[in-house]
């Protein structure tokens, strides 16, 4: 059966950073997470109309945005949040920035989980902060990333002062579980770490038994120590349109963010806000075709990365990004090798963990294949 998720786009000519990279190259890109889909019809007419207005000024946020907001995090995650709480950013990276510099002074560490988001590794030398690197661990190779706690008590120190948490993990796919998140909020308070939380994809939930918990969600106390980021961007394919917001609903914290950023950060544009509404508003029958179409994806590269013993595939739980482990096949450049098939793929050492890809399965279902059938030829031939 035919899905609308199907329909191959021809982004050439629209100055797309993602199929840009290999302009004139014959080469998938599956790399920068951004999925190959049109955005929600919602979402569409919704520009459209706005467009049609003609008149594009200053732009404060919509009350309705922020009450679908607040109904859509209710929803979602059982959490009760005010309006007040809400700073509206253009990105999760202008946010992750931010929260640097909002908490603690020059000098201090911030602590984050590895392998991560590249900007996570870059935040906090821009802040003038030291990073602080505790690598996830698996049990053995092929199992789910977990945090290693006893790592995590070794290295924060007295001069420690925030955690940097993705929560779904990219790009290991993980959603972090309640007692995991209690361990960490309980361990965050006692060392005094304000959390600061990227939950950019937490709308993107695949897995059959996962389901995503904001940490802040757990109580007072824990939401009380925490910055919580957000953005429709991922679940609803509008990267391009710049609008985000970050969850603080401590008073003085959130005056801290705020002083960071004034003078110095942009509005929200009003076309940010405009597809944001259409998203939290009308768009979840569109996102609930969505998440089996990419479930479905992600078992195609799971049957393929099961025929090679030489690679590895993180069970996935959230996200449209799939973690493979290419060590064994002692390639000195795993994303060279994939390219020169005709894949393009991010490199794990971007995430802190060399030997790795990282393969977005967000396209349409033809597209994947056609690349996932060059990534077989390419590994067929390197094992024969």
């Amino acid at each position: 059966m035919t899905s609308l998720f199907d329909e191959i786009i021809d982004r050439t000519g629209t100055s797309s950073l993602k199929w840009d990279l290999y302009k004139s190259r014959d080469v998938i890109p599956l790399w920068v997470a951004d999925m190959d889909f049109r955005a929600p019809p919602q979402v569409q007419q919704a520009l459209h109309e706005r467009v049609d207005h003609g008149v594009y000024g200053y732009t404060r946020v919509p009350l309705e945005l922020e009450n679908a907001v607040i109904e859509d995090v209710l929803r979602s995650f059982d959490w009760q949040i005010q309006a007040e709480w809400l700073v509206w950013i253009p990105g999760l990276v202008s946010g992750l920035n931010i929260a640097c510099r909002a908490v603690g002074n020059e000098g201090d560490e911030v602590v984050t989980f590895t392998p991560v988001y590249p900007p996570f590794l870059e935040v906090p030398e821009h802040a003038k902060r030291t990073l602080v690197d505790v690598p996830l661990v698996q049990a053995s190779v092929g199992e789910p990333w977990k945090i290693d706690f006893e790592s995590l008590a070794v290295k924060v120190s007295a001069k420690t002062r925030q955690l940097l948490l993705c929560n779904p993990h990219n790009p290991v796919g993980r959603v972090f579980s309640k007692e995991e998140l209690t361990k960490l909020a309980d361990f965050c308070i006692t060392h005094k770490l304000t959390i600061c939380s990227d939950e950019i994809h937490n709308g993107l939930v695949l897995g059959p038994y996962a389901r995503h918990l904001c940490i802040a969600a757990l109580s007072p106390l824990v939401a009380d120590n925490s910055i919580t980021l957000m953005a429709p961007s991922k679940t609803f394919n509008i990267p391009g349109l710049a609008c985000s917001f970050a969850i603080i609903p401590n008073a003085t914290l959130r005056k801290q963010f705020h002083a960071v950023m004034y003078g110095i950060v942009p509005h929200v544009n009003l076309l940010g806000f405009t597809a944001a509404l259409a998203c939290y508003r009308d768009s979840q029958a569109w996102l609930q075709e969505l998440l089996p179409y990419l479930w479905g994806n992600y078992e195609l590269v799971r049957a393929m990365c099961a025929e090679f013993p030489k690679i590895s595939l993180t069970p996935l739980e959230a996200t449209y990004l799939a973690w493979i482990d290419c060590r064994l096949l002692g390639l000195k450049n795993s994303v060279r090798f994939f390219e020169d098939a005709g894949v393009g793929l991010s490199d794990g050492a971007s995430f802190g963990l060399p030997g790795f890809v990282r393969l977005n399965f967000g396209c349409p279902r033809p597209l994947l294949q056609k690349a996932l059938l060059r990534m077989r030829i390419a590994l067929q031939k390197e094992n024969s």
